[in-house]
């Protein structure tokens, strides 16, 4: 499906495990129909939220193909292609390609980091050799480093660099990236606290954590906010600070993934060096959730 109109809500999505450790595909399926169902715009898989990092390749080929037939082009599906190598990463995106995947999500090199040629050519690397959309992807709080403006001045002229997901946290950062949007490359948001300070940068949404468990309510408040109704999409953005500061009282995805079980979507399983929330953020979870509606 083509990714040229995509904007609003993307759901970073997570991947639910049975307790054997093996990803729970009857569980991926009530997933993929629930976003389908409440209006997500685009679905994200084998990001930091999926947990890609302790997956096989096998396992990620799995994934991605089971999504992607599933959504049956419906929505854009986007595949995480991303590594601190560089042949790692160009063989990952071919896979994913090969799939039939709509677009690929491309991370800065982490714990080698590079050096600022080395960072552009990481990236170029991959998207001369694809003829898919690539999404860039500015985490400098996981990987270490970040993308520089002058990188991010020539990045974006590239014909397969589609947009930023920027979650630096920084309205600096977002402010400076903001200078090279247009028609042709834009910016989702990676923080789910500040989508709608983003997307009046000219931010086309958000690649969001918060839409895992509140599909419904991210897509209408991106959906708000591109129709001209501000007012809404702020409102909705101030009322879910807690619930959305909750989902991230520990290292992503643990807290979320326990919230879809507390909504019945998942088994509560991860793989190490991820392990089940303290007791007492799970309370405040917990108290997010109910104050939220999503449980009772």
């Amino acid at each position: 499906m083509s990714m040229d109109n995509l904007s609003g809500s993307i759901v970073a999505l997570i991947t639910p495990f049975c307790e054997d450790g093996s990803i729970d595909f009857e569980a991926l399926e009530r997933l993929v129909d629930f976003h389908l169902a409440n209006g997500t715009d685009g679905i994200l898989v084998l990001g930091t939220t999926g947990e890609s990092s302790t997956m096989t390749d096998e396992e990620d080929l799995a994934v991605a193909r089971f999504v992607v037939e599933r959504v049956a082009g419906r929505i854009p599906v986007i595949g995480g292609a991303g590594s601190n190598c560089t042949a790692e990463s160009m063989r990952k995106a071919e896979g994913l390609v090969k799939l039939g995947i709509d677009g690929l999500l491309l991370i800065t090199p982490y714990y080698n980091k590079s050096n600022e040629e080395g960072i552009y050519r990481h990236f170029t690397y991959v998207m001369d050799r694809v003829d898919v959309p690539c999404i860039l992807y500015n985490i400098p709080g996981r990987t270490g480093c970040s993308i520089s403006e002058n990188n991010l001045a020539r990045l974006c002229k590239h014909p397969n660099a589609f947009a930023i997901k920027e979650a630096s946290g920084s309205i600096e950062y977002a402010t400076m990236a903001a200078k090279y949007l247009s028609d042709d490359f834009r910016m989702f948001s990676g923080n789910d606290d500040i989508v709608v300070p983003i997307m009046s940068l000219g931010g086309s949404g958000v690649i969001s954590v918060w839409a895992d468990v509140a599909p419904a309510t991210v897509h209408q408040m991106c959906a708000d906010f591109l129709a001209g109704n501000v007012e809404a999409a702020r409102r909705v953005q101030l009322e879910n600070q807690e619930l959305i500061h909750a989902l991230f009282c520990e290292v992503n995805p643990i807290p979320v993934k326990c919230a879809l079980a507390q909504m019945g979507l998942i088994g509560e399983n991860y793989r190490q060096p991820l392990w089940p929330m303290a007791d007492a953020n799970r309370v405040r979870l917990t108290a997010a959730l109910k104050g939220a509606g999503l449980v009772a």
